[in-house]
């Protein structure tokens, strides 16, 4: 077995992932970033829109303080107040600390970064690199990352002396050491997809930025490392995740050609002045703006497109809701039969911009849909749906460390929860990828910097890792894993999906735990030199531990608020607001979950908000 000292492992390559590295480097230690994929092909990428930083570059009238304000209202008051403050106020420090690396916006005439609308944001907050954002953030952090490597060749002749990348590899465990009375991170074992080789990386500090869950879906826009490794990593380590019910359907998915349902359409299109409409060609989004959310939507045609040429008309078009909003309103109309023949409805910006503007401004939309669907965008609208698209519940963290219960265990981005609350912005992942990605890279670093002595992986420990990677190889007769997900993601999508309800909810449970005992004798045949069936055989027990915490969350929420719709309660309740759900795994590999009171915003945050709109999510008690 091959084996690597660090200081710092960063699991997940994506853009939380590198930013924690990058700092984790600066702060002198050794550090590896593991990469489930080839490097540079993280899920980051898909972020197409922009990273929303309140730079006021566009619109002056925009400060931390208004985006703290849009966080919140869109997480309907759940988010962690803290993480949602530190947010907004370092957002705009690491978009200009992107450009010092060598990161080209798009530009304002004036030359300042440029800044387009999102649903959910007050002014124009995203900056962004046509609708290819994503990319540009993470080529520029793997160029950072390419530059620490050669001052390190500079300095000590050795290309990976502080810093290297481990590309497609895949973390099975995490190994702790106990014996000094408390748990602590001691390493993480794994193995090399194309050779099947086992690795083991001995380290005291583990930042987990490993993104979502979205492959337990059938219909998601996630790639195929979306399997919740970085989450049930966490839980069987004995660190705890966050409100797992709270799951985002992008309201914009393609849904036509089926081979390529559920990839997803970018918001820049509504944000650039998309509209949406039914099949009776009807403006439809004017029906479904809240009575919270009335002020600050506009009620016409005319009044929306006032929005995007009027800097001091904040009546913004209602297709720029939050993303939980427009996703049940097109769920609405084609359950009422006014959707498409592909089920889902229509996305017009050809006649809403000319066709150079769209070539300019969304170059990456126009050849998705040219190549996969034969559809001229420029000349024609698209067929869109609501897709699986980003967890906000995730591993619980200390907002302002990013740590986990576990000593030595972090985790940044997608993994990790509570700075969304129950719906995230659109635009706010990648800077939430930078603040919070620094964050846990600084804080594990300093970490390591505090121990007295490395915590020592235990051999039983490592042996015990190294039998549950090999069991689907050495399994007879175990069932074929690809007819597992198959189950598990019809489970999910037809039980736990968009809209929930009782019944189902405990349908799924009970399906879930006949699936578990399957899953823990699913077989792979072949060996151990790249061999797909037995990585999903491996990734199948992370998929349906998480699934249960979903389910089980989701079932315990008797009300309805962001990314999570009951059917059977289909209001938000103010009670629920101050609960927090809190999964673990327990010794018997069951999901215990516990209610956990939300943290208390501090008053001169609430003094942000109108006590109108206060009132409609918070109890008497608590406004008192």
């Amino acid at each position: 077995m091959e084996k690597h000292q660090y200081d710092v492992v960063v699991i997940g390559a994506g853009g939380a992932g590198l930013r924690a590295a990058i700092e984790a480097r600066l702060a002198g230690k050794k550090t590896a970033i593991i990469s489930k994929s080839l490097f540079g092909k993280a899920h980051t990428v898909m972020a197409e829109g922009g990273a929303a930083a309140a730079m006021g570059n566009v619109n002056s009238n925009d400060n931390w303080m208004v985006h703290f304000r849009d966080t919140m209202r869109g997480g309907k008051f759940l988010n962690n107040f803290r993480m949602a403050e530190l947010h907004a106020k370092e957002a705009p420090e690491r978009i200009w600390e992107l450009e010092t690396y060598g990161a080209l916006f798009d530009r304002t005439k004036d030359g300042k970064i440029s800044q387009r609308n999102f649903g959910g944001h007050e002014y124009p907050r995203l900056a962004h690199v046509g609708d290819r954002t994503g990319l540009e953030l993470i080529r520029t952090l793997q160029q950072k990352i390419v530059s620490l490597q050669q001052e390190d060749k500079k300095e000590f002749g050795d290309y990976d002396a502080r810093i290297r990348v481990f590309a497609e590899t895949t973390v099975t465990e995490l190994l702790l050491d106990d014996s000094d009375g408390t748990a602590r991170v001691a390493g993480a074992f794994g193995y090399y997809r194309e050779t099947g080789g086992f690795v083991l990386f001995e380290a005291p500090a583990i930042v987990l930025a490993t993104g979502g869950v979205g492959k337990s879906y059938k219909v998601t826009s996630n790639s195929w490392e979306y399997t919740g490794d970085g989450h049930a990593l966490a839980l069987r380590t004995g660190a705890t995740l966050i409100n797992m019910e709270f799951l985002q359907f992008h309201p914009t998915g393609m849904v036509w050609p089926p081979s390529v349902k559920g990839i997803l359409v970018t918001e820049s299109v509504r944000g650039d002045g998309g509209i949406l409409k039914n099949n009776d060609g009807k403006r439809f989004m004017f029906d479904y703006v809240p009575d919270v959310f009335r002020k600050q939507y506009a009620e016409t045609p005319e009044e929306a497109d006032r929005w995007y040429t009027d800097p001091d008309n904040n009546r913004r078009p209602p297709e720029l809701l939050p993303r939980d909003e427009v996703a049940r309103a097109i769920n609405s109309e084609v359950k009422a039969g006014r959707g498409t023949k592909a089920g889902g409805v229509y996305l017009d910006i050809a006649s809403r911009l000319p066709a150079a503007s769209i070539l300019k401004k969304l170059p990456s939309m126009y050849h998705q849909f040219k190549e996969l669907a034969d559809v001229d965008i420029t000349k024609e609208p698209m067929e869109v749906g609501p897709t699986c698209h980003y967890v906000m519940g995730g591993v619980e963290v200390d907002p302002d460390t990013q740590a986990t219960r576990v000593a030595g265990l972090y985790a940044a981005g997608e993994v990790s929860g509570g700075m969304h609350g129950s719906n995230r912005l659109g635009g706010n992942s990648l800077s939430d990828l930078l603040v919070f990605g620094k964050r846990a890279g600084e804080y594990a670093a300093a970490y390591t910097g505090d121990l007295s002595k490395r915590p020592a992986v235990k051999p039983a420990d490592l042996e015990a890792a190294v039998d549950a990677a090999l069991a689907p190889l050495q399994r007879e007769g175990g069932e074929n894993p690809y007819s597992l997900h198959h189950e598990l993601q019809q489970v999910m999508g037809d039980l736990v999906g968009i809209i929930r309800r009782q019944g189902e909810l405990q349908e799924s449970l009970g399906r879930l735990a006949e699936l578990r005992e399957r899953v823990a004798k699913v077989g792979a045949t072949g060996g151990r030199k790249y061999n797909p069936g037995w990585h999903l055989a491996l990734d199948l027990r992370n998929m349906l531990l998480v699934s249960e915490c979903t389910a089980k969350a989701a079932l315990e929420r008797e009300e309805s608020r962001g990314g999570h719709t009951r059917e059977d309660f289909p209001k938000m309740d103010p009670k629920w607001r101050q609960i927090n759900l809190v999964c673990s795994v327990a010794a018997s590999g069951d999901v215990d979950l516990v209610h956990q009171p939300v943290p208390t915003m501090r008053p001169e945050l609430l003094a942000l908000f109108e006590q109108s709109e206060l009132s409609k999510y918070m109890t008497e008690e608590e406004l008192a």
